[in-house]
């Protein structure tokens, strides 16, 4: 390969990883939130949304990519093509967020939230310090995963005309009828991506042992 190949490798690989950085960032954060919504078991609210976790964990990223960005006109929205892979990212894995979320929620230990309010402290006092520390850590191996999956399945967004790194890969292959070379080297970039996630799960692990003890 020469060196305009491996700038496109580049310049795909970082597509690759900011769309799928602000999809993470997105999805954790709304997947608590919906957790939080869930764990209330507000009337209608809670079966609206246990029908959206359903169906986004059972539709495909490349149908749902599809989906957004060509029925959005429809609804008088023109999405940018980086809009709605970002959209399409967030929804599919803010719905597996909030079943980890969720899952730590009921496995927290209520001698400690009964503890808490012994104490004097309030719902949020409570779930702010207590809880939530301490549930980030048992989701962690989850979240971990489930964003490994996301960069892993980033790819779907191609189909809307994302230029990422797997999109850069078979453009490569089709101009050089090479496609071993651009190959290997994607999944070397794809597998340092993961590997970061492994690396920061493995740092808060450490941390969180060591405030423990």
């Amino acid at each position: 390969m020469n060196a305009s190949a491996w700038q496109m490798l580049l310049e795909g690989a970082w597509t690759t990883v900011w769309i799928s950085g602000v999809s993470i960032a997105l999805g954790v954060t709304a997947g608590l939130i919906l957790a939080l919504i869930r764990i209330a078991r507000i009337p209608v609210v809670d079966q609206i949304l246990v029908l959206y976790i359903s169906l986004a964990r059972a539709t495909p990223l490349v149908t749902l990519a599809l989906f957004i960005f060509l029925s959005a006109p429809t609804f008088g929205l023109n999405l940018d093509r980086n809009v709605a892979g970002i959209l399409a990212l967030t929804l599919n894995t803010t719905a597996f967020n909030a079943e980890i979320w969720r899952s730590a929620f009921r496995n927290f230990s209520r001698e400690q939230r009964e503890a808490a309010m012994a104490a004097g402290m309030t719902p949020w006092i409570t779930f702010r310090r207590i809880m939530l520390p301490q549930m980030m850590i048992t989701s962690l191996p989850g979240l971990i995963n489930e964003m490994s999956f996301l960069i892993k399945g980033s790819p779907a967004i191609a189909v809307i005309g994302i230029v990422d790194l797997t999109r850069v890969t078979n453009r490569i292959s089709a101009v050089t009828y090479e496609p071993l070379p651009p190959i290997l080297v994607a999944c070397a970039l794809y597998m340092a991506a993961i590997g970061c996630l492994v690396w920061l799960q493995r740092i808060a692990e450490r941390r969180a042992n060591r405030l423990a003890t």
